[in-house]
This record gives structure tokens, C-alpha cells and sequence, in this order.
């Protein structure tokens, strides 16, 4: 599993991170206001480092001003969700290929572990689902060796993350475990053509359910 994030110095910081989880979980749905004072007493902090915090949101296009001035949370469409998996097609792959020969074997190990037991459990639950999707594009982010392509991906899967979360699309996320699984023996075998061929077919086979879906 990818290690948790470290604590946040600065209450800014704490701020952001809570209010990125609540978009990114879809605790705060599409076109909900951001209410200031109800979040800053939420979390304990005052007003200044929560609006830092905001701004910082609206600047990765998180959060969108109406009209009014009233910061809501981003409503994504099937569009965007599209674009941004054709960027991720660009970059992801040669992302795989990077880290197969950089990525540490005890770490392919973790999420080899983590792979067979949801293979085999008989209760196989989403957001346990979704936390290894999350762990296994974390650990190929991480370990690429390119910190501009790092955040680049960093980003771009916080929008199809929020997609898939604002419209509920992968209930059945399971479908992608066979995916997953060549990109994580591409990564044991520590073969850069094979983990990039493998991120091909997966974020391909993405747009290819989306779009029978939608």
C-alpha cells in the first residue's frame, strides 16, 4: 500500500488537504457552495489559512466562482473526464516504463499481496477497489524519476478521479483488476516495454467502457 500522506505543517495545509478529501470522496458534490465558517470550525482553523487553502483549490480548477462570487465545488463533464484520460495516455505510459526499472521490489510485493486478496475474497468491496487503483498509479507517479511528470499525473488523476466519484461511474471497478494485474507483473518483471504497453491498454480500456456506458 502507498504510505500515508505526512502530516501537514501549517494549517493552510491542514485545510486544503481536508477540503481536497471531501471533493475527491465526493463528500462535497458537484456545484456545492463552499460554506467558510462552516468548514474553518470543522477543522479548527481560522479564516486566513482557509481561504489560502480555497484559493489554492480554485487555482488547480477544483472549485469554479459563480457569478456571484460564491466558490462551488467543480462539476465535471463526461468531456473533461475524456481529455483528461487522452492526456494521461500521453504521459502515463512512458510513467510505467520509468518506474518498472526504479520501483522497489517490496513495494511490487505490497501490492501483489494486495492484488490476491482481492482476487479471492468473497466480499469484495469498492473502496477497497478504488484505494488500490489509487495505490498502484501512486506508486508508478512516484517512482517515474520526473517530478514535472509526477505532479502532471498527480493532477490529472485527481480529475478523473473526481469524475468517476461525482458520477458513481466505477461501481463496478472490479472490471479493471485484469488490467491492473499486467501492470503490476510488467513491474516485477522490472520490463519498461511491457509496464507501458500494459498502462496503454488500461487507460484505453477506460475510455472504452465510459463511452459504452455514456
Amino acid at each position: 500500500m502507498a504510505k500515508p500522506p505526512a502530516e501537514p505543517t501549517n494549517l493552510s495545509e491542514k485545510a486544503y488537504r481536508h477540503i481536497l478529501s471531501e471533493i475527491l470522496d465526493a463528500r462535497l458534490a458537484a456545484g456545492t457552495p463552499i460554506q467558510e465558517r462552516r468548514i474553518a470550525e470543522e477543522i479548527g482553523v481560522s479564516r486566513s489559512p482557509l481561504r489560502d487553502a480555497l484559493g489554492r483549490l480554485a487555482g488547480e480548477g477544483l472549485l469554479v466562482r459563480s457569478n456571484t462570487g460564491v466558490l462551488a465545488v467543480r462539476a465535471l463533464s463526461l468531456q473533461d473526464y475524456l481529455q483528461t484520460l487522452e492526456m494521461r495516455a500521453l504521459v502515463e505510459p512512458a510513467a510505467a516504463a520509468l518506474a518498472a526499472t526504479a520501483v522497489a521490489a517490496a513495494d511490487v510485493a505490497r501490492l501483489e499481496t494486495d492484488m490476491a486478496r482481492l482476487e479471492t475474497t468473497d466480499d469484495l468491496q469498492e473502496p477497497d477497489l478504488l484505494r488500490f487503483d489509487d495505490d498502484l498509479h501512486a506508486l508508478i507517479a512516484s517512482h517515474c524519476g520526473n517530478p514535472f511528470m509526477m505532479r502532471y499525473l498527480q493532477d490529472m488523476r485527481r480529475y478523473t478521479t473526481l469524475y468517476e466519484r461525482q458520477t458513481k461511474w466505477r461501481a463496478t471497478l472490479h472490471v479493471d483488476n485484469g488490467e491492473h494485474r499486467e501492470i503490476l507483473t510488467a513491474l516485477a518483471l522490472r520490463a519498461p516495454e511491457q509496464a507501458a504497453d500494459a498502462m496503454r491498454r488500461h487507460l484505453s480500456g477506460i475510455r472504452r467502457r465510459v463511452l459504452e456506458r455514456f
